[in-house]
């Protein structure tokens, strides 16, 4: 089969397209044929050796496959061939993806494998944060910096869900456009983010930040917290680990909170799948559809993940083999 292979840690064009053998399931494993497997902006900082785990090499990067199971391993029982499965794994990026029955994740009828995938890492860490992290209670105001990506499209669209008056924060006109059609209240830019926000609240501050980008926009929202608020600590995209002025949180009383989703999915296997079974309920009742900017020949992995490392998408990106 076709893979995109890591050799070592480096440079996102020293990426190989190229042929593999074929991977086969194990006990309690399926093999899935890959329909569309997600991009996220973490699996170009593990190609370059700077993400907290460091894979051995050489190693295929990846970690969200959907598609039709071709082969089941010893021992499951929940699926079988020719079921239609999206799953949080290793070594996506390929033409066959090996999973793990109990992360395995049935398709709704006629679900499109690119939505299934957004609603894998981008979705279920926006759900994550807003519902475990942040208790976010309906009537509360949640500011989402980044809002045009994919997880935060999700934010917005998870947000309205739970009844939260969404500001979402954009860096150019179109983006402040995209997060408009995902249905935020009100959208701004980067520019005068503590008085914008204050002006937009009544001088409250906001309840909830959800921080995907860290650097100024971090340091701006540890201005203008209302009291009882919490700051979300999701990435810093922005390249700046930004530092915490601690006087503020005392004299602001809010809370800062990191929000870490994969730790989460294993220390609280239950509460993950109620969660999933949650936006796949919400899903197939209409209230939330993922924002799909585009589906790519898996050939292009590294071209596409230089976009996403540049915060030159929008939405979900998917390979396609």
């Amino acid at each position: 089969m076709k893979a995109i292979v890591c050799k070592e840690f480096g440079p996102l064009d020293d990426l190989d397209y190229k042929d593999v053998p074929d991977p086969r399931p194990g006990p309690g494993q399926v093999l899935i044929r890959t329909e569309a497997a997600g991009v996220n902006y973490p699996d170009g900082l593990i190609v370059q050796g700077l993400y907290q785990s460091k894979p051995d090499r050489p190693f295929t990067p990846g970690s969200e496959v959907a598609g039709e199971i071709v082969a089941v391993g010893d021992g499951v029982t929940r699926f079988r061939q020719g079921d239609r499965v999206v799953t949080y794994c290793s070594g996506g990026y390929a033409e066959m993806a090996v999973g793990s029955e109990r992360t395995c994740f049935s398709l709704p009828e006629g679900m499109d494998a690119a939505d299934a995938c957004a609603m894998i890492i981008a979705w279920g860490t926006s759900h994550h944060a807003l519902k475990q992290r942040a208790n976010i209670q309906p009537g509360e105001t949640l500011v989402i910096f980044g809002a045009a990506g994919a997880t935060g499209t999700a934010a917005i669209q998870i947000g309205k869900v739970m009844g939260a008056t969404v500001i979402a924060v954009c860096s150019s006109d179109e983006k402040q456009k995209i997060a408009t059609e995902q249905g935020a209240d009100h959208v701004i830019g980067y520019d005068n983010l503590k008085d914008e926000v204050k002006a937009l609240t009544g001088g409250k501050g906001a309840d909830v930040v959800y921080d995907s980008v860290g650097g100024d926009a971090f340091k701006a929202a540890s201005r203008f917290m209302a009291p009882n608020g919490r700051l979300l600590v999701i990435g810093f995209a922005s390249g700046e680990i930004p530092q915490l002025p601690v006087n503020l949180t005392l004299v602001k009383e809010y809370s800062v909170v990191g929000v870490f989703w994969g730790n989460w999915t294993r220390r609280e296997p239950e509460a993950y799948l109620a969660n999933m079974d949650e936006l796949f309920g919400w899903y197939a009742e209409g209230k939330v559809k993922p924002l799909i900017e585009g589906r790519y020949p898996l050939a292009d992995a590294a071209d596409v993940l230089k976009r996403v490392m540049n915060r030159g998408a929008v939405g979900k990106i998917a390979l396609v083999p």
